[in-house]
């Protein structure tokens, strides 16, 4: 149970719409109470529904930090499907396409087809769960634990590839930000919240990556004093674990 409740440190802070943040909360709730009443097959399909949101949520920082390498990605795809993801305004649009299929835009930031059948196999297994095909799948806690385990190391995997995409988006905020009378808010708190944490799903997990980001290579960019001020502001806001 402690190991499944880390991975909500890899999803996101906050949410753009009230439903969002409805439907994780929701997931949560399934899980948990699942678990601790011992339905473990149901807790197991809850988890995985947090795991593919996750896995959206990453994707989506893809698609907005090198959308013209998400855009090419998106060739062979039918053409509805195509013009619904890139116009799309939520995560979740990424649904249409199929669980397994959507791991290969993890290829854009250079995963292996090694790693991304460790999540097909994720996906593999909620289907054994899921059919009614007579079998109860995860009869002990046991089972379970040692599925979340795995479940958390592909998190984790996920994570470490999408460090360069989190620094990118982080430090194109950093330029676009220094000046607290052109920018979006005038206090760094909002601006942070709003603008970085908010619009792009930051979960706390990406937070920590962006305050280990060295501002230095930015020293001789226009603003950097005021960059400085979001970056230090940053670290006062979010204290590190």
């Amino acid at each position: 149970m402690d190991d499944a409740q880390r991975l909500a440190d890899y999803l996101p802070v906050s949410y753009k719409n009230p439903t969002e943040q409805e439907y994780i909360n929701f997931l949560w709730d399934a899980f948990n109470s699942n678990y601790q009443a011992g339905k473990y097959p149901f807790a197991f399909l809850s988890l995985h529904m947090l795991f593919m949101s996750f896995v959206y949520f990453k994707i989506w920082q893809i698609k907005c930090g090198c959308p013209g390498d998400f855009k090419l990605a998106m060739v062979g795809f039918a053409r509805e499907v195509e013009k619904d993801i890139l116009d799309a305004t939520s995560p979740f649009a990424l649904s249409l396409i199929g669980e397994s299929q959507v791991f290969r835009f993890f290829k854009l930031i250079g995963m292996a087809n090694s790693e991304i059948g460790r999540f097909t196999k994720i996906v593999k297994d909620r289907n054994d769960s899921a059919h009614a095909n007579g079998n109860i799948y995860l009869r002990d806690q046991g089972n379970l634990d040692q599925k979340i385990v795995e479940m958390e190391s592909c998190f984790e995997l996920i994570q470490k590839a999408t460090r360069s995409t989190v620094e990118k988006t982080y430090q194109t905020f950093l330029r676009n930000s220094p000046d607290s009378e052109t920018r979006e808010w005038p206090d760094e708190e909002s601006q942070l919240q709003e603008v970085l944490i908010h619009q792009n799903y930051f979960s706390l997990e990406d937070i920590r990556v962006a305050q280990a980001w060295d501002t230095d290579s930015l020293r001789d960019a226009p603003g950097y004093e005021g960059m400085l001020t979001l970056a230090t502001s940053l670290r006062r806001i979010h204290v590190q674990d």
